[in-house]
């Protein structure tokens, strides 16, 4: 939590103003605990009294712990349905969360521009998942009954989902849960030239071959921040594609959408109007603990159709009347945890500027980590960096330089480049001083510097690129190529 008796130095955890905060919290949840039994046990308020208690937005800057856990206590706990009383008889149940879950999609949404369209303050709204594999399998399934419905369900066999090479692996999971033939995912291919970012004249010359076989397009997948590379597919041409076909069109932004707070990375959102869906991991970069996936949709019946069910135990007459969010009909589970709690007290303890800082700070220090691999030339940055990951390699030149044929500098080849890089990347996290993973790309082996630990400083970035250049020393004073072992 930041300090509210200092200017923020963009150190967002403070340890003295933690230790402070958590008493703070502690002595909160013993007087409830104290006082539970007081409490009316089921919930009085009325449907949609908070969202009239609280800002229509998340405010700029941040706000004392003693005033957030003040709202807590007059705003939140009257609409408790408390369940750790001793009253309490019946099964779990917690209307507070649903509607201070409203209210805290509509601000992060706000926070990224997202169109009215995707919020509640529009015909859309958000629901916070565990994960993005959640998330995207929630679509999935919304997109399938979609297209089903018009086409009959013994098409199933028929429908096809595209992503490009790059896009994370929980897509094509979530594919072959939701009944999508293994054989009609499609990982289009990418390339150097568009960054590994997913073509459109790509994506449609797959559609064209799909639907000549007689198959039907259902769901595109674009990602804006990759696994690999953070490579950005281009929205709003992907998106025009889709809709010449009446696909579903699902944005992953796990892990960069935090970034796009910013304004200057919001263009990279452009053209998210014509998606169906948009999803962040706030549990990835966005100060919030695991887990908390943050899914907005445009249609929220689609999901509804396809997820509710209505046994006469879940009956209650707020439900009945429809005047709150049954998110039991937005997920996979019936239970839920309170992810929205977690979430408000990020928005709220930081506000708008210190989490723009936050982002920009990170983003920082991989540019100078950047410009440090780019000084010295025995190693090179792969793709363009975006955001707050660098990905680099030893060239095979610096390797030639140490083998000898023939009495004679050899050339070394991607494959005993690959290997070198294998093995500094295992040498430098053996060592225990940082940790780094890697990517390959084309048959490229890459390794990844992805700067986002929540306590980072630039003196951290500094030594971790040392730790490179002397892990890298001693790996090519003793280097040979596999081959030329003896």
């Amino acid at each position: 939590m930041p300090n509210h008796t200092s200017s923020y130095n963009n150190n967002p955890l403070d340890p003295e103003e933690f230790r402070r905060q958590g008493h703070m919290i502690i002595d909160f949840l013993a007087d409830y605990y104290h006082d539970v039994e007081k409490y009316p046990v089921q919930s009085q308020v009325e449907p949609g009294y908070l969202r009239k208690c609280l800002p229509k937005s998340t405010p700029h800057n941040p706000e004392p712990i003693e005033t957030i856990l003040q709202d807590v206590q007059e705003h939140i706990v009257p609409g408790l349905t408390h369940w750790q009383s001793p009253n309490f008889f019946a099964y779990f149940q917690c209307t507070t969360a649903t509607k201070l879950e409203t209210i805290v999609v509509d601000w992060l949404g706000q926070m990224l521009e997202l169109p009215k369209s995707f919020l509640f303050s529009g015909n859309g709204g958000g629901v916070l998942q565990g994960t993005a594999c959640e998330a995207v399998l929630c679509t999935i399934v919304a997109a399938r009954d979609q297209m089903l419905s018009q086409i009959g369900r013994e098409n199933l066999i028929k429908l096809v989902v595209y992503a490009s090479d790059q896009t994370h692996c929980a897509i094509q999971k979530a594919a072959q849960i939701a009944g999508i033939h293994p054989m009609n995912f499609r990982a289009i291919k990418t390339s150097k030239s568009t960054s590994y970012a997913l073509s459109p004249d790509s994506l449609r010359a797959q559609i064209c071959e799909d639907v000549d076989a007689g198959l039907v397009p259902l769901f595109l997948c674009a990602t804006v921040g990759t696994t690999p590379t953070a490579a950005i597919d281009p929205l709003e041409s992907l998106c025009a594609v889709a809709k010449d076909y009446g696909m579903w069109v699902h944005v992953d932004a796990a892990y960069a959408g935090s970034a796009y707070i910013c304004p200057e990375f919001r263009h990279f959102i452009d053209g998210v109007e014509g998606a169906n869906s948009f999803s962040l991991n706030a549990h990835k970069w966005f100060l919030t603990s695991l887990d908390c996936c943050c899914l907005w949709v445009k249609d929220p019946s689609a999901l509804i159709k396809s997820l509710s069910t209505n046994p006469e135990f879940l009956r209650n007459k707020a439900s009945d009347s429809k005047q709150v969010v049954d998110y039991k009909d937005w997920q996979i589970t019936l239970t839920r945890r309170f992810r929205s709690l977690k979430l408000w007290f990020v928005l709220r303890s930081y506000g708008v500027a210190n989490l723009r800082s936050f982002m920009r700070n990170h983003v920082k220090m991989a540019n100078h980590f950047e410009g440090l691999v780019a000084m010295d030339k025995r190693f090179e940055i792969v793709v363009p960096t975006n955001f707050a990951m660098v990905c680099f390699r030893i060239l095979p030149s610096a390797l030639s330089e140490r083998v000898y044929k023939n009495g004679k500098l050899d050339i070394v080849s991607e494959e005993h480049a690959n290997e070198a890089n294998r093995k500094l990347l295992e040498s430098i996290n053996i060592s225990g001083c940082v940790f780094m993973t890697h990517a390959v790309v084309e048959g490229v082996y890459v390794i990844r510097f992805a700067v986002g630990a929540t306590l980072v400083e630039e003196r951290h970035v500094i030594t971790a690129w040392k730790v490179v250049q002397e892990h890298a020393n001693v790996m090519l004073s003793t280097y040979k190529p596999r081959a030329l072992l003896v």
